[in-house]
């Protein structure tokens, strides 16, 4: 969504008596679970990680990751088909959550030898790895069907280098849907031929098809995989197992209740932002069907799941983002600040010992919107507050949105940026400026109802 112009009034924000018009943005709360929510009330917890860490750091929750993946498992069971969650390993590559994903009996997306092996190390067998990705390397492949992994392949070449192994190999053709530009998959005609090269090549076994949409509506979803599973009904004539239809990812995550999102898109302006910054669009952080909630809306369309029930077809999902779901957040001290005035109005800058680098959505020129979290919490007069990174480039700022943080911050504190393990926390992150990448603590119960902490095992 676009901002309003630079004169136009913001209105009041939701849930704010006083309103917020002028240089102060609205507040954009987030959900917060359990966890969360004793973190921040204990006195000590936090404290202590950063003081034993000495920068940044994230916070990771696997339990959580767990019940994310048993929500998709019980739309699969209470819609009566067989299906299988694939979580896609892109959006955060922590060990825990791998782990995670062997407790909760789910198996993992993996596009690089480093992805492939980081599962097998956290217990994940070959048979539950789906090898995604254009034109896979030679070794990947080798790799891949040594571990009976699954294997999407995205083009007819990449068919027949996998046949030149001569090994067993399981493979699903991926489709490009119709009038898209994707540069991934293969066309009707494309299809075709690769089912017909699938019967020269004994070594391959086509398990079924699979795609990949963008954006989050559920109709494309359910057409999409309407088409595939008449074509697996084609290739079983052909004497194919066929047995499985894949619909990719891209399932939404709720960050923020509806009334303070809607808030913020209605009453957005440029005096919001720190000099006037501006983005065209922004993730849409308040999601009416969520995650799991959105795999069964898919599964009503087209009577999709009596048409997998009627043909025994297998339904895979790939979700990386909605398996994270306010399963971690991100932590940085606050090293100091300045006041500036602008439109008559003061506002503070803060600097972080992190960067915007930790928060991805820069990645995607767009800002990370739900609000971070002042710890520890005090009394103090509501200040409008811009955060920006310990780095020398002007651009490199965490939060450019005028956050009504609840008192004015000081050196020593902590900002904790809530909901941040789906893509967030690792997708672009480098030691620019030669500091260290922020570690990831993973947080578990322990006996008498408080969290023990442990470095997270990834080699990263």
């Amino acid at each position: 969504m676009g901002l309003t112009g630079a004169d136009a009034p913001a209105g009041s924000g939701s849930g704010s008596p006083g309103g917020y018009a002028g240089t102060v943005a609205a507040p954009v709360p987030a959900h917060r679970d359990q966890w969360e929510q004793r973190v921040l009330a204990d006195p000590q917890l936090l404290g202590d990680i950063a003081f034993a860490i000495g920068g940044p750091f994230h916070l990771m929750y696997p339990a959580r990751v767990v019940d994310n993946i048993r929500g998709f498992q019980q739309v699969f069971t209470e819609s009566g088909i067989t299906g299988v969650v694939y979580y896609g390993k892109k959006a955060n590559k922590a060990a825990c959550v791998a782990r995670a994903c062997a407790t909760a009996g789910a198996g993992i997306d993996v596009s690089s030898t480093g992805e492939l092996t980081a599962a097998l190390g956290q217990g994940i067998r070959g048979a539950d790895l789906l090898v995604t990705g254009p034109e896979k390397s030679d070794d990947l492949h080798w790799l891949a069907a040594r571990h009976d992994c699954l294997i999407a392949v995205d083009s007819i070449g990449e068919l027949k280098r996998l046949a030149a192994l001569d090994i067993p190999v399981r493979v699903l053709l991926r489709a490009l849907p119709a009038a898209s530009a994707s540069r991934f998959g293969m066309s009707a005609e494309e299809l075709d031929h690769a089912v017909s090269e699938t019967a020269d090549y004994p070594s391959i076994s086509l398990q079924g098809f699979s795609f990949h949409l963008s954006g989050y509506d559920p109709v494309p979803r359910a057409e999409m995989a309407g088409q595939l599973l008449d074509r697996c009904r084609a290739a079983r004539t052909s004497g194919h197992p066929a047995t499985t239809v894949s619909i990719g990812g891209g399932f939404g995550v709720d960050y923020v209740p509806a009334a303070d999102w809607a808030a913020f898109r209605e009453q957005a302006t440029r005096r919001w932002f720190h000099s006037g910054k501006a983005f065209e669009s922004y993730y849409p952080y308040s999601f009416p069907e969520p995650g799991p909630a959105m795999l069964a809306a898919i599964l009503r369309r087209e009577d999709l799941a009596g048409r997998l029930r009627r043909t025994e077809t297998t339904l895979a999902v790939e979700p990386g983002r909605a398996l994270l779901d306010r399963a971690g957040s991100t932590v940085f001290r606050v090293q100091g600040g300045k006041t500036r005035h602008e439109h008559g109005q003061p506002y503070r800058i803060l600097t972080v010992d992190g960067t915007s680098l930790s928060l991805s959505e820069q990645w995607f020129d767009s800002e990370y919107l739900p609000d971070p979290v002042l710890w520890p919490d005090a009394p103090g007069t509501p200040t409008a507050t811009v955060v920006g990174a310990a780095t020398c480039l002007e651009s490199d700022m965490l939060s450019w949105r005028r956050i009504p943080l609840p008192r004015a911050a000081e050196a020593g504190d902590l900002l904790v940026y809530p909901n941040t393990a789906g893509y967030q926390m690792d997708s672009n992150e480098s030691p620019f400026h030669e500091l260290p990448l922020p570690p990831k603590v993973v947080l578990s119960e322990a006996p008498g109802g408080r969290y023990r902490w442990a470095l997270d095992q990834s080699r990263h």
